[in-house]
């Protein structure tokens, strides 16, 4: 299967894009992934993105479908892939239906992960991490610690984020909403969108996901 993992900030995309992938036995395809590995490797396309990053740019939309488009033509994508923060962008998705086009090829599906605007702050603005080791997550409702403010592990000092402020939080919701929503509709007119709940346990979302898959594939 090719599918597409869409959901705003806090719906559990990486979590479950790993699992999914692990059950359909297809790679999975992040955009954070791809921008670290070609950077390491000092491809072409990682010296270009890390220019722009270093000069405090966004990386353009070529380079990154440049990316995408390398490692969706490696042999373990070659029957299938799940695609995780790409594409971002209404233009991001029509050159990816571009490129799938000239290879013969089309989606399965657009997995479309719904969580409340409230739910997503909670989520992400609870979080607090460990000062002696960022490994070290706790959240003031879902897994607070023992001690409010410290470390269950190590006892260092737990602090939340910059980027976990509920106003970063809010932001960054109002920049998916601008730029990412929209592919939704993009790709909801070429009937590929599955939009599930993203609420409750990881294992009862992933099993919401295949379900909703499967009825998907066999559509």
């Amino acid at each position: 299967m090719r599918i597409v993992l869409v959901g705003p900030p806090g719906a559990g995309k990486g979590t479950q894009a790993a699992f999914l992938a692990g059950n359909l036995s297809i790679p999975h395809i992040s955009t954070g992934d791809l921008f670290r590995a070609n950077i390491s490797q000092g491809t072409e396309l990682g010296k270009q993105a890390k220019a722009y990053m270093d000069a405090g740019n966004l990386v353009p939309d070529e380079v990154t479908i440049g990316m995408a488009k390398d490692r969706m033509e490696q042999p373990d994508a070659e029957h299938g892939f799940l695609l995780d923060g790409f594409p971002r962008n209404v233009a991001q998705a029509k050159a990816l239906d571009t490129m799938l086009e000239a290879a013969d090829m089309k989606l399965d599906a657009v997995l479309d992960l719904e969580v409340p605007e409230d739910e997503v702050v909670k989520r992400i603005a609870g979080r607090r991490i460990c000062r002696n080791d960022s490994a070290h997550v706790f959240h003031v409702t879902y897994s607070p610690p023992k001690q409010a403010g410290v470390c269950d592990v190590c006892g260092g000092e737990l602090y939340q984020r910059d980027d976990d402020s509920e106003e970063t939080v809010r932001t960054r919701l109002e920049v998916y909403h601008t730029q990412t929503e929209p592919i939704i509709d993009h790709y909801r007119a070429q009937g590929l969108v599955v939009t599930i709940s993203a609420l409750g346990k990881v294992n009862e979302v992933t099993d919401r996901a295949m379900a909703a898959l499967r009825g998907e594939h066999a559509a």
